[in-house]
């Protein structure tokens, strides 16, 4: 693949409810358990030529539920259970703020993936965002990208910003993406 192609085949994918299991406010790496499909799609993704990196928004640092050093040890133990299954992150990118900060990072805000697309050299509108709440999708509409929501059915009524895709775990989401995209 060329650089070119490279830098235009990128997954941006949210942590938690998409990745791993959603367990509130985790503090501890040993509780970060791949969500069912989430292990089978970043390998199938990585085996296609996806670049693959983490935008997460993570408050408990900025509600004091845990430290920005034990969130570096979750981010290390997200990219061991990634290499072990054959993929590999480019990079974890995450807004430590609580929501109501005036901070750039948060998600929907655009900073993480202004940051991202600078230290990784992609254009955010040619990626695609994948993820499990309405922010994410939201995310990924600012940025011009393609965006895929993870749930079993169907967003309902009062979700405001549609996705492109609605697929039931990442591994279905991965097939989705490489069957449009090669």
């Amino acid at each position: 693949m060329s650089v070119e192609g490279a830098a235009h085949k990128v997954v941006i994918l949210d942590r938690d409810g998409t990745l791993v299991i959603d367990r509130g406010y985790l503090d501890d790496p040993e509780g970060l358990e791949f969500e069912p499909g989430a292990a089978e799609g970043l390998k199938w993704l990585y085996s296609h030529g996806y670049r693959l990196v983490v935008i997460t928004n993570q408050s408990g640092v900025g509600r004091g539920l845990f430290t920005l050093e034990r969130l570096e040890e979750m981010n290390e133990r997200l990219n061991v259970m990634v290499n072990h299954v054959g993929a590999r992150l480019e990079g974890i990118y995450y807004c430590p703020h609580a929501p109501g900060s005036d901070c750039a990072c948060r998600k929907p805000a655009l900073g993480l993936l202004t940051r991202a697309a600078a230290d990784l050299g992609f254009s955010p509108a040619s990626s695609i965002m994948i993820g499990d709440k309405e922010s994410d999708i939201e995310f990924g509409r600012r940025a011009g990208a393609m965006t895929i929501l993870i749930a079993a059915s169907a967003p309902t009524a009062d979700f405001r910003i549609r996705p492109d895709l609605v697929a039931p775990n990442l591994m279905e989401a991965a097939r989705a993406v490489t069957s449009l995209r090669g």
